[in-house]
Order: structure tokens, then C-alpha cells, then sequence
């Protein structure tokens, strides 16, 4: 599994969540839509209603507002959660094609049956940011761990981090803006910079905004993980439809971080390959008109001009004044064998 392990490309996830909308089948469809449409991971989540809530109806369990305006959260989750007996068969079948498998655990229970499937890294949700005694846990086995920060103050990221560290293993932070969708004027990026300054480790960002602008950039400001829902229509209605993305919009993001990180390059000064052509189009002194041997170099018969034959304009002050060798044609550059004292 290449997740964290010395990334030299950007690591991009095509969480599924609850796009199956029920069906096994379309869950595969999901992984082979992902893979071909260029996601170096597929990510599900593992809990139940019952391990991340409890079943009741007063007010405290109701969402007021936003996309699940209405929901009771225990039925929220029964609708939206992936069958764990599927989930042995579906890293398999992401094994198989060769993309990586990755799964958000809730709580213990979750936790210890991910290590039976061996996963190989762990991600923690925004939500669980809080959860100290599950990161705790998850931290114990020793894995990479993927954490996003949506909502997280700047405490509460230094504590989960910090549980993190006991353990020694590997970390990356994911900026995220926990509403869905999010929008631009909140996504807040340079924060990214900020944590990988603060927390020596790799940054990225889990994007729930619509479309690849907010991802693109984030590729452009040094994220190594991208992490974007993904689904195989938003037709197929389900919790997490609304604000995720389809598999041509997908391929052309990854598309765009590519490039991105093509252009992004290295630290580097001086002529490009691209470039060397280009050099003798620069400025470099020449004769405009004829000059005898003998006769002084004035503002009247040579010049800064293009291109890049002659002497470097930064040598003008130098030469005025002294005296031609030799006689030098009108379209010639100078150069320092063509020039006496003065």
C-alpha cells in the first residue's frame, strides 16, 4: 500500500460512503468506476447505527438543518452505513485491481474488525477529531494514519495529534470544511501550510465542496492527499449523493492534479530545456552602424538590442568610449576582441 510511504504524487482517495445506496454489486461498480477514473484508493467507512448512535427519537437526536435536514441520526445511518460482510469482498476485489483499500472505523468493535481484514492504514473522520480514546486505540496498532481537522480548534488537533505520536506512526492531516457541501469562502487552504509547519507531517485536504477547483489548488499549495466522495451517479439518491462526484468529473480532477504537480516541479533557476532555444532572443550589444577601426564606441553607433549575439548589456558603461580594433559592419555584435582601451 503505498498511502504515506514516501508519496511522490499526490494520493488521491475516492471515498464511497453511502454512493452503494444499498447494493453490493454497485459498490463493486464503484471500486472498478474509481480505479479507471485514476483514485490511488477506494475508502469506505465501518459502523453501524448502533455503534456510532443509539435509537431514539427525542430532540437531541434529530438534524435541524442542512443536507440531512429532517433525519434522525440512527436512521440516517441505517440508510447511509456499508453491510460489514461486504467488506472482506470488496478489498478483495480492490486487491485485485489494484487499488488501495482504506475504511474510517467509529469505534473499537470497527477498529478490531478492520485488523481482521488487515487493513493497512486507518483514517479518522472529522467527527471522531474528538474521540481521544478511539484514536488512542487505532494509533495502538501501529498503522499510517489519515486524519481529517474539520471543525477541530487549534487544541484539539494538538491533542489528537498528540495521541497519535505516542505511538510513532505515520500521520497525515486533512483540511476539511465539515459542511455538505462546503463552500469555497470556507474551505480556508493556507491552513494546510500552517499544520504541515506546525505538525512536521504531510498535509491535505478532504473536500466536500462541489467540483475540483478547491482540490486543484490545494495540489498547488502542497497537499499530498486529496480525498473527494465519489459515486457512479448523483441520479442514484442516497445520503452522500448530493455533493459527490462522478466518475468523469473525478478522472478530469485527477486530470488537473496531474498537471499540477507537473508544473508545480522542483526549486530550480536557469534556462529549462524548453527554454535554451530562447536564450539568444535576450539583449546583447551590436554595432547600428558602421564603425572604422579606430573610431569610439558612442550612444550613436551601438545599442542594447535584440537578440543575445553580443557583448551583455550589463557591460554598456564599460565600453563607451573605447576604441574599435578592428572595423565592425552595421548588425554586428560586439565582443571584447573588437575593442581597444579606449
Amino acid at each position: 500500500m503505498n498511502c504515506l510511504n514516501d508519496l511522490k504524487n499526490t494520493y488521491i482517495i475516492a471515498e464511497m460512503s453511502a454512493n452503494h445506496a444499498g447494493s453490493f454489486e454497485r459498490a463493486k461498480e464503484i471500486i472498478y468506476a474509481a480505479k479507471e477514473a485514476g483514485a490511488d484508493c477506494i475508502k469506505l467507512q465501518t459502523y453501524t447505527a448502533d455503534t456510532l448512535t443509539m435509537n431514539c427519537d427525542n430532540e437531541y437526536f434529530h438534524i435541524d438543518n442542512g443536507t440531512w435536514e429532517g433525519e434522525n441520526l440512527y436512521h440516517l445511518y441505517e440508510k447511509a452505513y456499508t453491510p460489514w460482510e461486504w467488506q472482506a469482498d470488496l478489498k478483495a476485489e480492490a486487491e485485485k485491481i489494484g487499488i488501495d483499500f482504506l475504511s474510517t472505523p467509529f469505534d473499537k468493535t470497527s477498529v478490531d474488525f478492520l485488523e481482521e481484514l488487515d487493513v493497512k492504514a486507518y483514517k479518522i473522520a472529522s467527527f471522531e477529531l474528538v474521540d481521544i480514546p478511539l484514536i488512542d486505540y487505532v494509533a495502538s496498532k501501529g498503522k499510517p494514519i489519515i486524519m481529517s481537522t474539520g471543525m477541530g480548534s487549534l487544541e484539539e488537533i494538538e491533542e489528537a495529534v498528540a495521541t497519535i505520536q505516542k505511538y510513532h506512526n505515520r500521520i497525515a492531516l486533512l483540511k476539511c470544511s465539515s459542511a455538505y457541501p462546503a463552500i469555497s469562502d470556507e474551505m480556508n487552504l493556507e491552513t494546510m501550510k500552517d499544520m504541515k509547519k506546525r505538525f512536521d507531517c504531510q498535509v491535505g485536504l478532504s473536500d466536500h465542496s462541489m467540483g475540483s477547483l478547491g482540490a486543484v489548488a490545494a495540489v498547488a499549495m502542497g497537499a499530498s492527499v486529496i480525498e473527494k466522495h465519489f459515486c457512479l451517479s448523483r441520479d442514484i439518491k442516497n445520503p452522500d449523493s448530493s455533493f459527490s462526484m462522478e466518475p468523469r468529473e473525478f478522472e478530469d480532477m485527477v486530470r488537473d492534479i496531474r498537471m499540477v504537480e507537473k508544473a508545480r516541479g522542483n526549486i530550480f533557476y536557469g534556462p529549462t530545456e524548453q527554454e535554451k532555444d530562447n536564450i539568444v532572443f535576450r539583449k546583447s550589444i551590436f554595432a547600428v552602424k558602421d564603425i572604422k577601426a579606430g573610431e569610439k564606441l558612442t550612444e550613436e553607433n551601438i545599442k542594447v538590442i535584440r537578440p543575445g549575439y553580443g557583448m551583455k548589456p550589463k557591460y554598456w558603461n564599460d565600453i563607451l568610449g573605447k576604441t574599435a580594433q578592428c572595423d565592425v559592419n552595421r548588425g554586428t555584435p560586439l565582443s571584447s576582441e573588437m575593442l581597444g582601451e579606449g
